[in-house]
């Protein structure tokens, strides 16, 4: 039977102290699984992949206590299921 394999992506927003903007995007810059995609007067948008749920929580905590970050909120989660190749045919279970 083969193996079922997730894949979780989240979204959440970020609030830093406007003066401290720079220092929270370069701390962001050094997570493998965080990517920014907006900054504005103090507000940060990122996305967050990793294999659970655990693991984007633990991200968001580990953002929540950087320097400067006054509020860190996941907005959306998504999970991607997908089940190995079986006999050489990939099968998705969603």
């Amino acid at each position: 039977m083969p193996e079922t394999r997730r894949h979780h992506i989240s979204s959440a927003v970020i609030v830093a102290r406007p003066s401290c903007l720079d220092d929270v995007l370069a701390a962001l810059a050094g997570f493998d699984n965080v990517e920014v995609h907006g900054a504005e007067r103090g507000k940060i948008v990122v996305v967050i992949e990793g294999p659970s749920t655990g693991v984007l929580g633990d991200t968001l905590m580990r953002i929540s206590t950087l320097d400067g970050v006054i509020a860190a909120n996941m907005v959306f989660e998504h999970v991607d299921m997908e089940e190995d190749e079986v006999d050489g045919q990939r099968t998705d279970a969603a």
